[in-house]
């Protein structure tokens, strides 16, 4: 899929709407009036697209965009990663908190894209980057990580490299009570009650607890 025609599926399967936490912020996502919100399996592999992740903000991402806007020292001039970025919302959060360089990361050309028009529709300035990041140099000050512990092999993959980072930078990670999040060598920050939909979790709030990631 060509980045226009990424843009042109994104605009036509879902909707500007606002984030639930920080309702100033407006995304491109699916809801009940989408087509996306209603696509099966085989319109998505029909379109070849992979689980449209990027078409909602996630209780961690919520709940990190919330977390900055009331505390923005935490990235005010610094360098920010928002690692797994999904649909961005971390991102803009951290360019609004004053942040001096946002990079948002993720492996889906289309969320990527996504990223993109929802920066766009907010007025900031991300750095977009494509691909896994996990294992490279660690060039930012604060890196940011909404909803990555959900399976044990992701885990698995990217905890040694972010306590890596974590020995150079702040390394937070939102958990919404996923099964493989670690529990040994970190230190809680915070605990947000975020309002989910029904229709992804199996309840109306999520505590989410913001972790700061330690090195070893």
């Amino acid at each position: 899929m060509t980045a226009d025609a990424a843009r042109d599926f994104i605009t036509a399967h879902t909707a500007l709407a606002p984030a639930r936490m920080v309702p100033d912020v407006l995304l491109h996502l699916a809801t009940e009036l989408t087509p996306l919100w209603h696509a099966t399996e085989a319109f998505l592999e029909q379109h070849d697209i992979a689980p449209p992740y990027w078409a909602f903000a996630w209780p961690g991402a919520e709940a990190l965009a919330w977390h900055l806007s009331r505390h923005p020292d935490l990235v005010r001039g610094r360098r920010v990663l928002d690692f797994a970025a999904g649909c961005g919302l971390a991102a803009i959060a951290s360019v609004r908190a004053g942040a001096a360089t946002v990079t948002a990361a993720e492996l889906d050309p289309l969320a990527c894209a996504a990223i993109a028009l929802n920066a766009a529709a907010n007025g900031v300035t991300i750095e977009i980057r494509a691909g896994d990041l996990t294992g490279t140099r660690c060039d930012w000050d604060v890196i940011l990580c909404g909803d990555v512990f959900y399976e044990a092999r992701m885990t698995r993959h990217i905890l040694p490299w972010l306590r890596a980072c974590a020995a150079a930078a702040t390394v937070i990670a939102a958990d919404p009570g996923r099964a493989y999040a670690p529990r040994d060598g970190i230190a809680e920050i915070a605990r947000l009650p975020v309002p989910v939909s029904r229709d992804l979790e199996d309840r109306d709030v999520r505590e989410v607890v913001l972790l700061r990631i330690l090195a070893v």
